[in-house]
């Protein structure tokens, strides 16, 4: 998904994001057809299930507008970054448990990202805190993930009622900015889509299945394929403190899946 992002330089971000969210509508309008569900989910949880999908809509736009001015490495990274988030806003707002170790690593990826960062006070960090700030949506879009599947919704609901927000929402700004795209522009366009709604439902399901801090070391195999992408279509290769603080949120990362496994054993 994020190489296509990339590669659609003529294209704005209004506008790619509102495809990644179409396709992902028209796959879940599909599959509701084929089996049984609601669209609309159980009425105590439509509050949470448009909060999630407001954040997921916000996070997607400022990670796309991260994609477009970063290396993809980096911005993977940053993005990356919202596991951490979900682990805290879990322990703040489902009352999961939370060790010391979890807030010592808490510190050291934040001041691990302000290496990839590398904070300036002029209009040039955008970019960085835009991957950044995505992070923290996405932590809380998924934590809101984890919560709406105790309450029994079902992973193509949630999918269903963000996507739809989303196409409703980007609709009327996409056109202050339409860019008419190529039919190449297009299958991309599409290509977006396709793959970030499998990225979707998979990760709607695991966050379903699993304790949301359980399923965060599987998602950073996504940080490998982005630098070897990145590396192979644009010579990209990140300077050195980008890649050690990639580095330590990699190793800091591993420590925290193997600590939660342990604890998990230890029951």
């Amino acid at each position: 998904m994020s190489v296509f992002v990339k590669h659609l330089t003529r294209i704005p971000v209004l506008e790619k994001v509102f495809f990644r969210n179409l396709v992902s509508l028209v796959v879940t309008f599909l599959m509701f057809r084929k089996a049984s569900g609601s669209f609309t989910g159980k009425k105590e949880n439509r509050k949470y299930l448009i909060l999630r999908s407001l954040l997921g809509l916000t996070g997607v736009f400022l990670y796309f507008y991260a994609i477009n001015n970063l290396y993809l490495a980096d911005s993977a990274m940053l993005n990356k970054l919202s596991p951490f988030y979900v682990t805290l806003f879990a322990f703040f707002f489902l009352k999961e448990k939370i060790y010391k170790q979890h807030i010592v690593a808490l510190v050291i990826v934040f001041l691990s990202a302000l290496m990839i960062i590398k904070p300036r006070f002029d209009m040039s960090v955008l970019p960085s805190l835009a991957g950044f700030l995505s992070a923290i949506c996405a932590g809380a879009a998924y934590t809101t993930v984890r919560y709406l599947g105790n309450q029994g919704e079902q992973p193509k609901t949630i999918v269903f009622y963000f996507s739809f927000i989303s196409v409703i929402a980007i609709f009327p700004a996409m056109f202050f900015v339409f860019v008419r795209p190529t039919l190449i522009e297009t299958l991309s366009l599409f290509a977006i889509g396709l793959f970030a709604a499998g990225g979707q439902f998979g990760l709607t399901y695991a966050y379903k299945y699993a304790k949301a801090s359980e399923v965060s070391i599987y998602n950073y195999t996504n940080i490998v394929f982005a630098a070897i992408l990145g590396l192979s279509i644009w010579k990209e290769i990140p300077d050195i403190w980008s890649l050690i603080g990639s580095g330590i949120i990699i190793l800091t990362s591993i420590f925290i899946f193997r600590f939660n496994n342990r604890e998990k054993r230890d029951k």
